[in-house]
């Protein structure tokens, strides 16, 4: 039986972090679904279908890789996918705190899936998309931050 997880994000707009988790967890899992999820606390600069776009363009070198939305409860979308696992990245200490609330919760609303934490590397554990609109709001070097696709389309949305 194939090991899935799911990767959920809002990736507005993906950035080398976010690809470091999901090639990272690539390695480990037979197929990893990054899922978009709508937040209701976010306003995303990039449309829903553009950050599956984007998503595709830059995994696309890896085959288990697969890009989704969904609206409603991760452990749901887990649920319909047949994934086991939850894969969610963590930058620094104070991520933790977040990220065990939503564990906690989703484990119980369905015990049976398992959360996995994934460090990013140090180089990017400063990095959020948050950030890197900023920087490029005002025309600054992203190429050490975002792959240059997504480079491309943040200079297109900022012109």
């Amino acid at each position: 039986m194939a090991k899935i997880a799911v990767c959920p994000g809002s990736f507005d707009p993906i950035t080398y972090g976010h690809l470091d988790i999901i090639t990272r967890g690539a390695k480990v899992f037979d197929e990893i679904n990054v899922v978009l999820l709508n937040n209701a606390s976010k306003q995303p600069l990039f449309t829903i279908q553009e950050r599956m776009d984007l998503i595709r363009q830059v995994t696309k070198h890896l085959p288990n890789v697969k890009v989704d939305s969904y609206q409603g409860l991760l452990v749901d979308y887990a649920k319909e996918v047949g994934a086991s696992a939850i894969i969610r990245g963590l930058r620094a200490v104070s991520d933790f705190e977040y990220e065990m609330q939503i564990t906690s919760m989703n484990r119980v609303l369905n015990d049976e899936i398992e959360t996995f934490f994934i460090m990013t590397n140090n180089q990017f554990s400063f990095l959020s998309s948050s950030i890197v609109k900023e920087v490029a709001k005002y025309s600054a070097n992203i190429s050490e931050l975002v792959p240059p696709i997504v480079e491309k389309a943040l200079m297109e949305k900022f012109k």
